[in-house]
C-alpha cells in the first residue's frame, strides 16, 4: 500500500498538482504573516474585512464569557442556545424567507440539503462548475443528476425537456461561481424552472454581503427572492465567521431539521462563532458602503489587469480569475508573487479544468489603493518575465 501511495504522490508532484498547507501567523486581513514573512493577502474570502473587525471580536468574547467555548452537543440534544435561534431569525429576515437552519459548515449544508430533499427517482440539474459540496450532495442523494453546460440556458432547457418524466426536479446553481467569479443567470433559470415545474436552489456563499440592495445576495440582486425555493450560504466569507445555512419556507426548514443527517448529527456551532455571525449580519445590513468600496476595489484591479494584457474570466464580483494556463506555470507565477510579498495561491485541476489553471485573486473592501496598485505592478512584472502578456492570444477569456 505504501508503494502505491508514494507512486501516486510522485505523479501528482510531476503534474504540478501536489498540495501543501501554508500557515498564517496573523489574522486573515489585507496584511498578514505567512510562515513568518509579512505579505499582502489577495486570496482570502474575508471580502468585507469583518473577520478581524473589533466589534466582531468583542461579541465573540462576550459569548464565551456567558456560554463558554463550546456548544456541548448537537442542536437536537444539548447544543441549542438562544444565540443559535437568534441567528436563524436574523438570517431568515436578511434573506427574506420564513425560516432558516444553521449548519456547522457550508459543505455540510449543501450535502445535507440536497441529499435530504432529493431521493432515488428524482432528478437534479446542476451547473457544470458548481462547488464540490453541491456535487457531493448530488452523489449522496441517489437522485439522477444531469449536468448542464456552465450558465448555458439553452443547454439547461434541453436537459429539462429530457427529464419531463420525473415528478420532482431541482435546479441547483452557485449564485457567484467560486473559481470564475461570474454571476448565475437567475432570471432565466427561474423562468425555465417555472416552465418545467422544477424547484430552484442557489448557493449564495460568494454573493451574500456583496450583491443586492441590502447585501442579501444574487436573489435580491435580481429581485427574485420569492421565486427561489432554497437560499443556501455561508457565514465564513463576507459575514466573517464560520458555518453554513439555508433559508426557505417554514415547512422546508422543519423537514430539514428532522431529516438532514449533516444537521442532526453535527455538533452545534460554538457560541463565539454564532455571536460573531449575528454581529456580522448586522454590520452588513447597516454599513452598505463596505460592499460599494469592495466592488470599486475589484473593478480597479480587474480593469488594470485586462488593460495590461492579462486574460480574465468575465465578471463583476470580488473574485478575479487571472488565467495562466498550465498548472506548472500557475504554480510558478504564485511562487513569484510570494517572493514579491503577495500571497495568492495557484488554482489547478481538479478544481478547474486542464489548461485553465489560474491565480484566483479575491479582493477585500479594506484593501487600500496603494496595495491594489502594488498588486497590479507586480502582476505585470511577473507576466513579462514569463512571457504571458506577449502570448495573450493563446489564452482567451471565457
Amino acid at each position: 500500500m505504501t508503494d502505491y501511495l508514494n507512486q501516486e504522490l510522485q505523479q501528482i508532484r510531476e503534474q504540478g498538482l501536489f498540495r501543501t498547507l501554508r500557515r498564517l501567523d496573523a489574522a486573515s486581513d489585507t496584511k498578514t504573516v505567512l510562515e513568518g514573512k509579512k505579505v499582502l493577502l489577495f486570496s482570502s474570502n474575508n471580502y468585507l474585512g469583518l473577520a478581524n473587525d473589533s466589534r466582531m471580536k468583542e461579541k465573540a468574547i462576550e459569548a464565551i464569557k456567558q456560554f463558554g467555548t463550546g456548544s456541548g452537543g448537537s442542536r437536537l440534544t444539548t447544543g441549542n442556545l438562544s444565540l443559535h435561534e437568534q441567528l436563524e431569525r436574523d438570517i431568515a429576515s436578511f434573506k427574506g424567507k420564513e425560516a432558516s437552519l444553521v449548519f456547522s459548515s457550508g459543505f455540510l449544508a449543501n450535502v445535507g440539503i440536497i441529499s435530504t430533499l432529493m431521493k432515488q427517482g428524482d432528478v437534479i440539474l446542476s451547473d457544470s462548475l458548481n462547488h464540490a459540496s453541491i456535487i457531493d450532495g448530488c452523489r449522496l442523494s441517489k437522485a439522477d443528476t444531469v449536468i448542464y453546460n456552465h450558465v448555458d440556458m439553452n443547454d439547461l432547457e434541453k436537459k429539462l425537456q429530457s427529464v419531463t418524466s420525473y415528478q420532482r426536479k431541482l435546479i441547483v446553481t452557485d449564485g457567484v461561481f467560486s473559481m470564475d467569479g461570474n454571476i448565475a443567470p437567475l432570471p432565466a433559470i427561474v423562468s425555465l424552472a417555472q416552465k418545467y415545474g422544477a424547484m430552484v436552489m442557489v448557493d449564495d456563499a460568494h454573493s451574500t454581503g456583496i450583491l443586492g440592495k441590502t447585501g442579501a445576495g444574487t436573489a435580491e440582486y435580481f429581485g427574485l427572492t420569492h421565486q427561489i425555493d432554497l437560499l443556501m450560504g455561508t457565514l465564513s466569507k463576507s459575514i466573517g465567521a464560520e458555518g453554513g445555512y439555508v433559508a426557505a419556507s417554514q415547512s422546508l426548514i422543519q423537514y430539514l431539521r428532522n431529516k438532514a443527517r449533516s444537521f442532526i448529527f453535527q455538533t452545534a456551532l460554538s457560541p463565539s462563532v454564532v455571536a460573531a455571525s449575528i454581529e456580522g449580519i448586522r454590520i452588513i445590513r447597516e454599513e452598505r458602503e463596505r460592499s460599494v468600496r469592495l466592488l470599486e476595489n475589484a473593478e480597479f484591479l480587474r480593469n488594470g489587469l485586462k488593460k495590461s494584457g492579462f486574460s480574465l474570466v468575465d465578471g463583476s464580483t470580488p473574485i478575479l480569475a487571472v488565467l495562466i494556463g498550465s498548472a506548472q506555470d500557475a504554480v510558478h507565477f504564485s511562487k513569484r508573487l510570494e517572493e514579491e510579498g503577495i500571497f495568492a495561491p495557484a488554482i489547478r485541476p481538479p478544481t478547474v479544468p486542464e489548461g485553465m489553471s489560474r491565480i484566483r485573486l479575491t479582493i477585500m473592501a479594506t484593501h487600500r489603493q496603494e496595495q491594489l496598485e502594488y498588486a497590479l505592478h507586480t502582476f505585470v512584472k511577473i507576466g513579462k518575465e514569463m512571457n504571458l502578456l506577449s502570448t495573450k492570444n493563446v489564452m482567451q477569456s471565457k
